[in-house]
């Protein structure tokens, strides 16, 4: 008998009802998730239902460094307000919820990396917000997995301006030299692990870094996935 749940029964952290399969969610508002069933096969931006399941524009343009991405969920309402709840205003518990997502959809099947790497703060970012929340999502995922969340393989060397603020040629630009491999990695597979991608510039930085420093292969994983700008 789960006593702890008995005494402090989950709730639906979008709705405010009672909780269901175990997360701070209740079924209706699971079943109402703007879930990312049809994606693009290599970098999990969702693509419109009637597409064609290939690569999205933005891969077929440019295949990414990774190998493969997967992510749950599209970065629309109200996964969106979760993540910025989550993000900016420091609801852990919004965190932890989406961390269960992605590790309930991850638990599914797959080739099972040898360690998670969350994309890392530099120090700066990290003192103002007060966590990583790439970091806060891995906790799960380890738990629920049983992979070792690495954060001493890569840190980020260089305070940069937020992505968000920036279009896609400033993205590039602001992350150049941003990111350092500092462990070994050589021979390894590496989950890159954040709350959210929307031009996957971040994430293409750093599996450059991972791929140059020899990783044999390279995951992304996200809680949510905007769709290609492209």
């Amino acid at each position: 008998m789960d006593l702890f749940g008995l005494l402090y029964p989950a709730h639906c952290a979008l709705c405010g009802g009672r909780g269901s399969r175990g997360l701070d969610l209740c079924q209706a508002c699971f079943d109402e998730l703007p879930w990312n069933r049809h994606a693009c096969p290599r970098c999990a931006a969702p693509l419109p239902p009637d597409a064609d399941v290939g690569l999205c524009g933005a891969c077929l343009k440019q295949v990414p460094s990774w190998d493969e991405a997967k992510s749950p969920l599209a970065y629309a309402y109200p996964v969106d307000k979760l993540v910025q709840r989550f993000k900016f205003e420091g609801d852990l518990a919004a965190g932890r919820l989406l961390g269960e997502l992605l590790a309930e959809f991850l638990a599914a099947g797959g080739e099972k990396p040898d360690c998670i790497v969350p994309v890392p703060l530099h120090p700066k970012r990290l003192k103002e917000r007060g966590f990583n929340q790439a970091v806060e999502l891995a906790r799960p995922l380890s738990k629920r997995l049983r992979i070792e969340v690495r954060l001493d393989l890569c840190v980020r060397v260089r305070a940069t301006e937020v992505q968000s603020k920036l279009d896609s040629a400033e993205r590039h630009k602001n992350l150049k030299g941003a990111f350092s491999v500092t462990g070994e990695v050589r021979g390894r597979h590496v989950a890159l692990l954040d709350d959210v991608i929307t031009t996957g510039v971040t994430v293409e930085t750093l599996a450059r870094e991972f791929r140059d420093a020899g990783a044999a292969r390279v995951s992304v994983w996200s809680a949510s996935r905007a769709a290609s700008p492209a």
